[in-house]
Order: C-alpha cells, then sequence, then structure tokens
C-alpha cells in the first residue's frame, strides 16, 4: 500500500546559518601536481577523449575532465613532445587552440580503452575524499535539528506521546533510528520527510580514484542540485575560479533503498559499460542519510543486514574490495534510518537490538490528527471538504475496526478521483463516492450499489 505524506507542512524553512555553513571548496589545482593524479591517469583520460570526439578544443577538455587550462596544458605539452598529440589548429589567443591526436596517439588510446571505457570527469585522489567527508562532517555537527524545524516539517499529525522527541534525540546525536509500524502507518513518508531536515549543501566528487581504479560516486539522481534558497550561494561559490570543479555542490544527499538491498549491493560493483566501479548506496550517502526500507524482506537476513551496517558506522569507515584481494578504506558518515512492517523483536537479538540507536513506533494516529490530515489530503486533490462525509470515514473505520492508518486519506481520496474520471463526473466528495472508494480499497461487499455517476453525483 501507498504511504502517503502526511504531515501538516511540507516546507521547511532555511535557518539564517545555512548560508554561512557552505562546505568548503578545495581550490583550483594551478598544476598537475597540485591535483594529487599522476599524469599518465590524465593522459588517458584526454587521449580517450580525444580519440572519441575527434579534434577537441581545449575549452571542451576543460568542461568535459573538470580540469583546469593550466594543467590540461601542462599534460598536452608532454602528450605533443611525446607525438602521442598535435596542435590541429589555433586562433588568436593562446586558448583558443584545438588538439587532435596523432597515429601512435590513437593506437595508446585505443589500448586506453580497452583497459578502461571511462571517459568523464578527472577523479580526486581517496586521501582528499576522506578529507572533505570530515570537513562536512563537522559542519553538520553545526547544523543540529531543533525543536522547531523538526515542527516545521512534520506538524503535528504524528500519533503517540513523545514522538517528535524521540525522532528529534535521534537526529540531533547522528545515531541510529529504527521506525516501526504496520503497513500503511507512513514509516516510509516519515522517514523521507526526515531528509527534509537536513540543512546546508556538501560538495560531491565525480568520481575517485585508488590506483588505476575509477570509482563513480556522483549520481543526478541521488545527488540533488541546491535548493532554491541556496541557489545563489552555490553559485557564487561555483563562479569562483578558484575552485576545483571536479566537486559538485548539491544537497545532502537521502539515499532510499528497499527490498531489492542485497549483499552485493554494499559492494562496489564494477560497470563494465562505464569502465568504473559504482560506490555503494551507504557511500553515495555521507554527509547525509541512508534509509533502509522494508527491513526484513531483503534477500540477506535483517540480522546480517544490520551488522554489516552498523559495525561500519560505528567506525566511520568501510572497507570495500577491488580485484587482486585490494582492501580500500571509505568514509562511512550518515544518519542511518531504519524502517519496518515486523516486530523488532523477530528481526533482531537483544545484542543488536540494542546497538540501534533509538525506536519509535509508527502506529495508528489519533482522531484529531487523522482528521487534519484528511482536510490537508483534500486540499491537495483539489476537493471541498465536507465535514458529515469525514464523520462517515471516523464511523467507517470503526464499525469495521479498521486503525486510522496515515496512508488511507490520499488512498480513498485518489480512488474517489478515478472512478470520477472514468466515469467523465467531476470529482466530489460525498458518502456514496467515499463508501465506492472504501469498498474497491478494503474488498467491503456490503456496501449499497449504485451506478458510478449516481454515487459520484
Amino acid at each position: 500500500m501507498t504511504e502517503v505524506d502526511y504531515s501538516m507542512s511540507t516546507d521547511s524553512a532555511p535557518r539564517p546559518a545555512d548560508a554561512n555553513l557552505m562546505p568548503p571548496l578545495p581550490p583550483q589545482p594551478k598544476s598537475l601536481r597540485e591535483t594529487g593524479l599522476e599524469r599518465p591517469l590524465v593522459v588517458e583520460l584526454i587521449a580517450k577523449l580525444m580519440f572519441v570526439g575527434g579534434k577537441t578544443h581545449l575549452s571542451a577538455l576543460t568542461t568535459r575532465l573538470r580540469l583546469s587550462i593550466n594543467v590540461l596544458r601542462e599534460v598536452l605539452d608532454f602528450m605533443v613532445m611525446e607525438q602521442m598529440a598535435e596542435v590541429a589548429w589555433r586562433g588568436e589567443s593562446d586558448i583558443d587552440v584545438q588538439y587532435q591526436l596523432t597515429n601512435a596517439g590513437k593506437q595508446r588510446a585505443s589500448a586506453f580503452l580497452e583497459r578502461c571505457a571511462y571517459i568523464g570527469a578527472a577523479p580526486v585522489t581517496l586521501e582528499a575524499y576522506r578529507a572533505m567527508v570530515a570537513r562536512q562532517s563537522w559542519l553538520a555537527q553545526e547544523q543540529r535539528v531543533g525543536s522547531d524545524d523538526l515542527a516545521a516539517v512534520l506538524g503535528g499529525a504524528h500519533a503517540g506521546p513523545g514522538m517528535l522527541d524521540v525522532v528529534g534525540a535521534a537526529l540531533h546525536s547522528g545515531r541510529s533510528l529504527l521506525l516501526y509500524g504496520p503497513p500503511g502507518s507512513g514509516k516510509s513518508t516519515l522517514a523521507l520527510q526526515l531528509g527534509q531536515l537536513l540543512h546546508g549543501l556538501v560538495a560531491v566528487p565525480y568520481a575517485i580514484v585508488v590506483g588505476q581504479d575509477i570509482i563513480q560516486l556522483y549520481d543526478p539522481a541521488q545527488h540533488l542540485p541546491p535548493a532554491p534558497q541556496h541557489v545563489s550561494h552555490a553559485r557564487q561559490a561555483l563562479e569562483r575560479r578558484s575552485t576545483d570543479i571536479r566537486w559538485v555542490l548539491c544537497q545532502r544527499p537521502v539515499i532510499h533503498v528497499g527490498a531489492e538491498l542485497d549483499a552485493g549491493m554494499l559492494e562496489l560493483r564494477l560497470d563494465a559499460s562505464g569502465g568504473c566501479y559504482q560506490a555503494p548506496p551507504h557511500v553515495r550517502a555521507n554527509n547525509g542519510m541512508l534509509i533502509v526500507d522494508d527491513l526484513g524482506r531483503q534477500r540477506l537476513g535483517a540480522q546480517e543486514l544490520l551488522t554489516r551496517l552498523m559495525q561500519p558506522l560505528a567506525r566511520g569507515s568501510d572497507q570495500l574490495g577491488l580485484p587482486g584481494g585490494v582492501q580500500i578504506s571509505v568514509p562511512f558518515d550518515n544518519a542511518l534510518v531504519l524502517a519496518t512492517n515486523v516486530p523488532p523483536g523477530e528481526l533482531f537479538d537483544p545484542a543488536l537490538l540494542r546497538r540501534i540507536g533509538y525506536k519509535v513506533q509508527v502506529g495508528p494516529l489519533v482522531e484529531s490528527a487523522y482528521r487534519a490530515l484528511f482536510r490537508q489530503q483534500c486540499r491537495l486533490a483539489g476537493m471541498a471538504i465536507d465535514e458529515l462525509t469525514l464523520n462517515h470515514l471516523l464511523q467507517l473505520h470503526g464499525a469495521q475496526g479498521r486503525p486510522l492508518l496515515a496512508s488511507y486519506p490520499q488512498e480513498l481520496l485518489a480512488r474517489i478521483g478515478d472512478f470520477a474520471g472514468f466515469a467523465g463526473c467531476e470529482a466530489r466528495l460525498t458518502v456514496d463516492a467515499l463508501e465506492q472508494a472504501w469498498s474497491s480499497l478494503f474488498a467491503s461487499c456490503d456496501m449499497p450499489a449504485a451506478s458510478l455517476c449516481e454515487r459520484i453525483a
């Protein structure tokens, strides 16, 4: 069943301090040495790009490889000297120049591509990435979640005494959080809404390099661009020519995985077509939040999964394997949020359960919160609220013993819209329309029958 947004307000106001807590972008490397990269790697990246693109302008190399003109010129001069490349055309200015590979350069580039098909932004070193994650972790401590932040995002729709206090304490401490309760209670939505409480921006590298292996870390689908309140600050930071453009400024990541998660997804995965390794989700979530949903339905046991995550999370680093038995230590620094429909005692032994920082039961809503949520969902659906119909909905819940779960209002209103759309009628909230939606949702056969338009009219 689809879980829904049951917050009373979906817009969280940025705190004034956010603008002053931008991640410290590294300075632009002025030489190859300052990039931290070995010359053969940059030669390979340039050669492969020119092999695929033919004659290539210096500005195009800068855009694709995310390296400064000074660094590229240093390497291109070496390639010209080694007769791998040559100047194909030169304009009036020093930077208005095109390069192309020589025959020898093409042979070398073809061999490079056979070994590794990666053509993209130049990576940063693993050491530079570790240092950046550590700096941004310190910034996150300066952006602790307060009660006002929590109320702005989650509002008052949640049931259970002290629930928001427990959630707030978990986020404030940075310790893991387990949300448990019946299907449809809104755990997944609550977890995603907690991601809205992650203030500020982070710098994420396009890729990192370990030896000759490249690990792609930036994912545009998961590392989202700065929110509107941060756009101007991010633009100012990136427009400064003194910053290293191998890093991307983005929102603090919120990575969501569910039942599809298996042991292999927590390791480096070779992307044969892309010619590089893909970073696992818990690494991509660094300086952000990792949400593991549907805990207990993964292909590996919940006990094994939690052990796999908790031990490196406690250390702040994880050990990942590369070919030849090489083990590398990568940062593991994020807020871990778990969600499950299964009672925690059935998933974990007492010792492991004790290691989870905070546990929150997400159950049925109280009547006042359910009413408020239903009214909110009516506004979002563009339907006028009818209090008599809402009272009837509460009677249906009582008569059939259905708990007041957060997913029901949106689901029922969506079905009213579906029936109305099929019948060519305007969607309206009436008792008949509600009963029809209720019957289709719960397979209740004791509702009176009527034509579609009669029910919706």
